[in-house]
């Protein structure tokens, strides 16, 4: 396993971490999370990732059952928690005081832990000023229940306003944002975040780096009906409109020919685009069959097809908007 800092902070994460958004409580059983964990674990991952949304609890209760059964040392792995959608009351959502402190707290009793290593704010809260959800954080730090917060899908604008009241007022600033990255969708990270990760060396936990299995291969021939992550959780019709477009289709198809010409699957070679660059990381990894993450996780001794030339073929099929 390789392991990189997380930003600028001194944190080093696994470059593949797990994560448990459409898999734990949801799509897969309590016994294939507890295998999968496991196998990650045992092969250098430690990171793992959750959300107080996921499956609506029920993902972190499934992980905290694993980390408590575990026997693994506390000090061996990281795990996180995100903050935004808790519930359907008024109370219960957004990123207000309020609502931050008792999401953590609630994260911290589902995960069996005593502290996160990371706390993201999931989404930006147009509702509550970023001062307020700065404070908060800052707060939950200096409390020893969060080691290092950070956001998600939030605008390099608002990351930079985050960054500058923290360090107006001395507080602890965000220093790791969760964005979607992959061949796909490549323009936000490599165009507008630039400007973070060069000013403040802002860590990145990529998610979708299969482009939620569009660039595994698997919609070549068409939308499968067994496909376990766009066609049969109910709410992801908008992932799957997103996505599944006459226009990605064709890349995908592209990319596993470039793929098969290597000699490798497509959900390798997309995995290996995303490793070549210095500003991820690590790479969340979603995985319903100890196979699945077996085959992803090998793509670290194939780097040395990334090439220059590959990178090129990659990098024109996709133009950044």
């Amino acid at each position: 396993m390789e392991y990189r800092r997380l930003g600028k902070s001194g944190l080093k994460v696994s470059v593949f971490s797990l994560g448990s958004w459409l898999t734990f409580g949801k799509s897969i059983n309590d016994e294939t999370a507890r295998d999968l964990m496991h196998f990650a674990y045992d092969n250098g991952i430690n990171f793992f990732d959750n959300a107080e949304i996921y499956s609506r609890g029920q993902s972190e209760i499934v992980m905290g059952n694993i980390l408590a059964k575990s026997g693994w040392d506390r000090t061996t792995y990281s795990v996180s928690s995100k903050v935004f959608w808790g519930g359907d009351a008024p109370t219960q959502n957004g990123l207000n005081k309020k609502h931050i402190f008792e999401a953590c707290h609630l994260a911290l009793n589902r995960l069996q832990v005593d502290y996160l290593d990371l706390f993201f704010c999931h989404r930006p809260d147009p509702e509550t000023p970023i001062e307020e959800t700065v404070w908060a954080m800052h707060q939950l730090v200096m409390a020893g229940k969060v080691m290092y917060w950070g956001t998600s899908e939030w605008s390099a604008d608002n990351i930079e306003e985050a960054i500058t009241i923290a360090h107006k007022h001395n507080l602890v600033a965000p220093v790791m944002e969760q964005p979607q990255y992959n061949l796909i969708n490549k323009t936000r990270f490599e165009q507008e975040y630039k400007p973070i990760f060069t000013k403040y060396g802002y860590g990145t936990t990529i998610w979708s780096p299969l482009a939620t299995g569009l660039l595994s291969g698997k919609y070549n021939q068409g939308n499968p009906e067994d496909s376990t992550r766009l066609n049969s959780i109910e709410g992801l019709e908008w992932l799957r409109d997103m996505v599944l477009t006459d226009k990605n289709l064709e890349i995908a198809k592209k990319h596993s020919e470039i793929a098969k010409e290597l000699g490798i699957s497509a959900a390798q070679l997309a995995l290996l685009w995303c490793l070549d660059n210095p500003n991820v990381s690590t790479i969340i990894l979603g995985a319903s069959k100890i196979a699945q993450l077996k085959e992803n996780m090998e793509t670290l001794n194939l780097k040395h097809l990334m090439t220059a030339e590959v990178k090129s073929q990659l990098d024109g099929l996709v133009s950044i908007a």
